[in-house]
């Protein structure tokens, strides 16, 4: 091998080896960037409002806590579930509700005139449940119909594609008994596909009120409250039809009523592709405009809403990485 002959190779490998570098220079920059990308994308979109974190897997009721026992004297609890055509759910919401063998329910499906198959089903549950079918007007309506005339000391409605998680009535019901100035209780909350499947959890951080007047992050499924609270403020406002729960929250708060978010996964929310929450969200926009406003006295940005729920977001991530390393069980 000639001198000049190992030049030209010297130069080539180091050539080489200058592209290897760069190459991995890149790659580290790269790297780096999808780092940052994925930080902004869970700043843009915290875990309690991603709906579809991994892969669908069964939902391992075994990994949930115990209730505590309650017995017949355990205060008296109603439920209300506002359905229209939602046959495919409406079972495993009414089994979520009633194979809890609370001692001292009243639970009621308020059904808007059905014709998927509704009607066949309510009649099959026999005189395991309270039920009605006739038109109303929205789920509003639906909701503050069941509730007219029922006596109860907590209240709480669960939509008809929703579920409960086992014990959830009985660690509600002993919570409110050994917490006297606590008017409203919430949980954590998990994701379900259609299927029933679990995609994702919410862990949240204790409630913040300041956070609250900005966006709606109480999850309303796992929301119970005492009747003094709806005798005050009054029932679910008609004219709100997204945004209802949030309204009532507001309302709730306004008066100086007393929340609480509990260290427990009280219910599931499923994610479909004809639930109300996605099709109907340009009205929900419009009625979120109108509580901000409300309660704020001005219409704020959507870069004044995200630096006023900014440490809340920063709390919630914690809280899901948390529970997500098991440092936090629940």
């Amino acid at each position: 091998m000639d001198d000049e002959f190992k030049l030209r190779l010297e130069q080539r490998l180091e050539q080489l080896e200058k592209c290897v570098a760069l190459l991995e220079r890149n790659l580290d920059r790269v790297a780096a960037g999808q780092r940052r990308s994925s930080l902004r994308s869970l700043w843009r979109r915290p875990p309690m409002w991603t709906f579809e974190q991994y892969p669908p897997r069964l939902l391992n009721l075994a990994t949930f806590a115990p209730a505590p026992s309650v017995d017949a004297s355990a205060p008296r609890i109603a439920m209300v579930t506002p359905s229209y055509n939602h046959a495919q759910y409406l079972g495993a919401t009414i089994e979520s509700i009633v194979s809890q063998n609370y001692p001292n329910l009243h639970y009621h499906v308020q059904d808007g005139a059905s014709i998927d198959g509704t009607l066949e089903l309510l009649k099959g549950r026999g005189d395991s449940i309270s039920w009605r079918s006739e038109p109303d007007k929205g789920q509003s309506s639906a909701i503050n119909l069941g509730f007219a005339g029922v006596d109860s000391e907590i209240m709480a409605y669960l939509n008809s594609d929703d579920m409960l998680l086992p014990g959830t009535l009985a660690y509600v019901a002993h919570y409110f008994m050994t917490h006297p100035h606590v008017d409203i209780v919430y949980g954590h909350r998990v994701f379900v596909d259609r299927d029933g499947l679990e995609v994702g959890r919410a862990v949240l951080p204790p409630h913040d009120g300041q956070a609250l007047q900005y966006a709606d992050y109480i999850p309303q499924e796992t929301m119970f409250w005492r009747k003094r609270v709806w005798d005050k403020i009054g029932p679910i406002d008609e004219n709100f039809h997204y945004a209802m729960d949030w309204d009532f929250i507001l309302r709730a708060q306004a008066a100086g009523f007393k929340f609480v978010r509990v260290p427990r996964f009280l219910a599931c929310f499923r994610i479909h592709d004809a639930q109300k929450t996605a099709s109907t969200y340009a009205v929900g926009v419009r009625e979120m405009g109108v509580l901000r406003r409300r309660v704020l006295g001005f219409d704020p940005t959507h870069m004044q809403i995200r630096r006023a729920i900014a440490p809340y977001l920063a709390k919630q991530l914690a809280y899901h990485y948390a529970h997500k390393l098991r440092l936090l069980r629940y």
